[in-house]
């Protein structure tokens, strides 16, 4: 009896330290604005999805998209915030992942070309075709919004390469440094997230004085949760109906969106045709 029980106490013990020591989930997202909010908003969000899913959830940030694209590869994270053209590369190089939930928002989604006062661009519905050798600056070189669509329009509309369009081209890394940089003056145009745009503009961070949108683009599909296809299916079920059942107006705000709504892999077949068409990636063989 004794032995019996003393083996049942030596089970316990190893299926409690098996526990303690499981892998959390984790998940990542493109860096789109500043750090410091970014690690705000999605440890918040993490908070959420450890109670949904009564699993161990941590954020792991990323300096780059780039970075959130390897990591997601590598399994280093198994859930993954991305723009259009991140989640296009992510789940080519991952067999099987899938794109879960997108913001309500975000099938209709928009780049702002934006202007600093002494370029001497005004708005207008019509492409400008001013902004011909002015500098520009993108945001970072993997974003939807902040370079793949403004891109494919400028080289639609003015039949050439940035770099032969304009008189000196950048990246700035994310939306919230393109919106500094043009109203600063130290670019005269750039291309920024229209929902980035209207959040610092709420914030008071933009003096419509020095800097003013010029132009939008046609809608077009981009963010999305991208999920790991080796998820196993009781935790992609819970995950699916925790980003569609979150009502936490905070949480929302946050993104910022209305809500979560279905995703599917085809809806971001657009993205991929506009990556492949300008040369960011390479037709799947």
């Amino acid at each position: 009896m004794n032995r019996l029980l003393s083996g049942f106490i030596f089970a316990a013990a190893l299926l409690i330290a098996s526990i303690s020591h499981a892998q959390p989930f984790t998940f990542t997202a493109i860096p789109d604005q500043d750090e410091s909010h970014l690690q705000e908003r999605f440890n918040k969000i993490a908070v959420y999805l450890e109670k949904q899913l009564g699993i161990e959830v941590r954020y792991i940030p990323v300096k780059s998209y780039a970075a959130a694209v390897t990591a997601f590869r590598n399994n280093q994270v198994q859930l993954a915030w991305f723009g259009g053209l991140s989640g296009v590369q992510a789940r080519r190089l991952v067999p099987g992942s899938q794109a879960i939930a997108q913001g309500y928002e975000d099938p209709f989604f928009k780049t702002y070309l934006i202007a600093h006062s002494s370029s001497g661009l005004d708005s207008s519905t019509d492409f400008p075709a001013a902004i011909a050798g002015k500098t520009f600056t993108f945001g970072s070189k993997g974003s939807t919004s902040g370079r793949l669509m403004p891109e494919y329009h400028i080289r639609q509309q003015l039949k050439d390469t940035p770099q032969n369009i304009f008189s000196k081209v950048g990246f700035s890394g994310d939306h919230s440094r393109t919106i500094a940089l043009v109203q600063s003056g130290a670019y005269q145009v750039g291309a920024v997230n229209y929902k980035v745009w209207a959040k610092e503009l709420a914030a008071g961070k933009i003096d419509p004085t020095k800097v003013k949108i010029i132009w939008e683009t046609p809608p077009y599909p981009d963010y999305q949760w991208t999920l790991r296809g080796d998820v196993s299916a009781e935790i992609q079920q819970k995950l699916v109906n925790a980003l569609l059942g979150m009502k936490d107006p905070e949480l929302l705000a946050s993104f910022p969106r209305k809500s979560f709504i279905k995703a599917s892999n085809d809806l971001y077949a657009p993205i991929a045709n506009t990556a492949i068409e300008i040369g960011l990636i390479d037709a799947e063989k």
